[in-house]
């Protein structure tokens, strides 16, 4: 029995390995076919157009700017170009000075990887500096001499952003999705407070606060997929037109960055206000259903906002989002729920501040959003 458990067990990991592997080749199925012909027609370029016998670094540098990185790719051309450049400089004069062997190799990558570390954080600026002058020192020059392979780099890295430019991804596609996923992950630790309050169930409360805080990889992951997609829109004339509609997610994602956090002490004071009994029967069922009202119209904000319809059809949702968060706003008020305990009316102030986040979120100002919110 233990031998077929442990045979089971095997058989069922390979099976998800084999499954999430295919799934991830399927969506890489793009991106490595611009990687393809991007490190290809780079090193035919330096080849046959500029003359570079075996041009490497042309399709090294195509892949590093390219690649399955979030890095901006914009950033990753300039620390490949200029770390070539710069990497060949010191390994240069480092050779002039020390001359040639391992002990002398030694000091150059020594120097060249504090050097870089010491102008830039990059991680790929250090790689390259130091890879550059450490071949300086090892290699023989190539027959255009040491900054041939400096040239080869740019080519690689201005091909990486032309295929950028020329891709047909639309890039509103990738922050879109992250902030449907987001949004839904609020939607439901909502859904969670609600479902406590309306129990008188702490543990529920502290499930939903676990889940609030396990939002922050979504929060940091959206950041960085807006700031790529904004670059791409800035560099390719097809979607510079996006840039506008990304300047809004963009700002819409520091409310919804606040709206998480203020959700997680929300759950944390749900916990405690339930183990001390605070509520009555009357605001229980107000407060839980305040919530829940809260987390249907996230719903409506993750459709806004992370939609992939036409621009009247956001700007719909948009509006029915902050009709429902004004509509809740306009119950934000202790007595008006039945509360009578101090640590209710602390619930409610903590709740305000999420539903203003959320209202700015939907294009609001701070003052237009506080006033949808009832008079204390």
């Amino acid at each position: 029995m233990p031998q077929r458990s442990s045979f089971a067990k095997s058989r069922g990991f390979l099976r998800n390995r084999v499954r999430v592997g295919l799934q991830r080749s399927r969506h890489s199925v793009f991106p490595a076919l611009q990687m393809t012909v991007c490190a290809v027609g780079a090193y035919a370029f330096a080849e046959y157009v500029l003359g570079h016998e075996g041009p490497l670094f042309a399709a090294t540098a195509a892949l590093i700017s390219l690649g399955f990185s979030r890095e901006p790719r914009t950033r990753r051309v300039l620390e490949v170009g200029i770390g070539c450049t710069l990497g060949i400089t010191v390994g240069e004069i480092l050779l002039t000075l020390l001359g040639v062997g391992l002990i002398q190799a030694a000091v150059v990558l020594f120097t060249s990887v504090m050097l870089a570390r010491f102008l830039d954080r990059g991680v790929i600026f250090t790689t390259q500096l130091a890879l550059q002058s450490l071949l300086v020192v090892l290699l023989p020059a190539p027959d255009g001499g040491v900054f041939t392979r400096s040239v080869d780099a740019i080519v690689g890295g201005v091909f990486a952003l032309v295929v950028t430019m020329l891709a047909p991804r639309d890039p509103r596609r990738e922050p879109k999705s992250n902030i449907r996923e987001l949004l839904h992950e609020l939607s439901a630790v909502l859904r969670q407070c609600s479902e406590a309050i309306a129990k008188s169930d702490s543990t529920v409360a502290w499930h939903a606060l676990v889940r609030a805080r396990n939002t922050q990889p979504q929060l940091d992951t959206l950041a960085r997929s807006v700031r790529d997609a904004r670059e791409v829109a800035r560099i390719s004339p097809a979607y510079r037109r996006y840039l506008a509609e990304l300047g809004d997610l963009r700002g819409s994602i520091g409310f919804l960055d606040l709206a998480v956090r203020n959700s997680r002490v929300f759950a944390r004071r749900t916990t405690s206000v339930i183990n001390h009994a605070s509520l009555n029967d009357e605001a229980i069922e107000n407060v839980a259903e305040v919530v829940n009202d809260t987390a249907d119209a996230v719903d409506i904000l993750a459709r806004a906002l992370g939609g992939g319809e036409g621009n009247d059809a956001r700007l719909r949702h948009l509006r029915q989002a902050r009709n429902e968060l004004a509509a809740v706003g306009s119950r934000l008020h202790p007595k008006a729920l039945g509360i009578t305990d101090l640590q209710g009316d602390a619930l409610i102030m903590l709740f305000r501040p999420l539903v203003v986040d959320l209202l700015e979120s939907t294009g609001l100002t701070h003052e237009e959003a506080v006033t949808y919110l009832s008079e204390i």
